[in-house]
């Protein structure tokens, strides 16, 4: 059986190439599409496989600033020639669902989310205040044709995998299909709790520096408080949020695994002030032992049990976690005020918080109970 693996891009190690570090561990054989790859910029077992490029590889600039090539990404990931593959499995957040197979083909999309920045995070990257008159309305056209296109796409997909309830419900809204569920993997054996108790005083935040992980809400809640905080990252609004860092607030740049293993092991709690696909940056934190604090909406609603910090916005569908297992605290604001009084209520609450609990939480979303539910759905769905 001849095997493909389409993902988006290939610039780093985020969450999604995590996923795909297991997808090339399952088909050490399949060959690797994507739109652009700096070489040496994912990890080694991604690095050896045969990775085909799109023509966007070779257009001057593209390598650094290819999301401005967004309205050419449809034309790139058609351009692939995929007539020789009997199994097609696409690892998408953009476009790479929207590759051409045969009609023998079978395809099965990995979905990480539609793409968010046509769809509901539209306004977050391109809204009032983020660019120009004209740019808004150059991107307005641009938008609308890539909606027509996501939605059109989505009927090449054979099955679809969700990595979340939450991304489940979008591709149900968006593309009228349904997606079973599997929650993408953290890695239990690298992720680890220090041996003895360890706490060096500070909160912690990692993430890309994308306009909707909200890190600007982090940097003035902790100046506003006086709490140490380190931001581990990089990406597009880096320079705007270096420019709101003061006296409390550090930004160390993005961190090898194991660096970050120690800043998690290190850390008071993990800051997560965003709305996730699913995020697997708090199941590493919690694999440490190490409780989040997050915005409750989105993913992390999957993967962290939260005690709300205000009990009068409690949603009605919800119950009060009993104090003996909870693994985080939820605010229910994307704003500094509403994450201040999280970790305010945190800091008072703090015994609550079971290291040897919040672990044993994690292990339930191992990477070796990833690759044994994707492989038992890609042998069923092949039979």
């Amino acid at each position: 059986m001849q095997v493909a693996i389409v993902h988006d891009w290939l610039t780093g190690m985020r969450g999604g190439e995590k996923v795909l570090e297991v997808f090339c561990e399952l088909f050490p054989d399949a060959d690797i599409f994507t739109l652009i790859h700096l070489q040496g910029s994912v990890s080694k077992i991604i690095e050896d496989r045969n990775i085909q490029t799109s023509f966007l590889q070779r257009v001057p600039l593209a390598k650094k600033h290819y999301r401005s090539f967004l309205m050419l990404f449809p034309l790139a990931i058609e351009g692939f020639h995929m007539s020789a593959y009997d199994l097609v499995l696409s690892s998408s957040h953009c476009v790479a669902k929207g590759v051409l197979t045969s009609s023998t083909a079978v395809h099965i999309c990995y979905c990480h989310t539609p793409m968010r920045y046509i769809w509901d995070q539209y306004h977050t990257y391109f809204g009032t205040g983020k660019k120009g008159l004209i740019s808004r309305g150059l991107l307005s056209f641009v938008a609308h044709y890539l909606r027509l296109w996501d939605v059109a796409s989505s009927a090449r997909v054979d099955y679809f995998i969700s990595n979340s309830h939450h991304v489940a419900n979008r591709i149900k809204k968006y593309y009228k299909r349904s997606a079973d569920v599997i929650h993408p993997p953290v890695d239990c054996s690298l992720y680890t709790p220090p041996e003895s108790y360890k706490e060096g005083g500070y909160y912690l935040l990692v993430s890309a520096f994308a306009p909707y992980k909200r890190i600007d809400i982090a940097i003035d809640a902790f100046e506003r408080m006086g709490l140490p905080l380190i931001l581990i990252g990089e990406g597009q609004e880096e320079r705007l949020l270096r420019k709101m860092t003061k006296k409390h607030v550090q930004c160390v740049g993005w961190q090898s695994s194991e660096s970050l293993r120690e800043y998690y092991r290190g850390c008071k709690a993990l800051i997560f002030p965003g709305e996730e696909d699913f995020g697997i940056v708090p199941l590493e934190a919690q694999a440490c032992g190490k409780p989040v604090i997050a915005f409750a909406k989105g993913g992390v609603l999957e993967t962290v049990r939260g005690i709300y910090a205000s009990p009068h916005d409690l949603p009605a569908t919800k119950t009060l976690i009993p104090p003996e297992s909870p693994t985080g605290v939820f605010f229910t604001k994307q704003t500094p005020e509403s994450l201040m009084e999280a970790v305010w209520f945190f800091e008072q609450q703090i015994n609550l918080f079971d290291p040897v609990m919040i672990r044993k939480h994690a292990e339930g979303f191992d990477r070796l109970i990833f690759k044994e539910k994707f492989k038992q759905y890609i042998e069923k769905h092949l039979c």
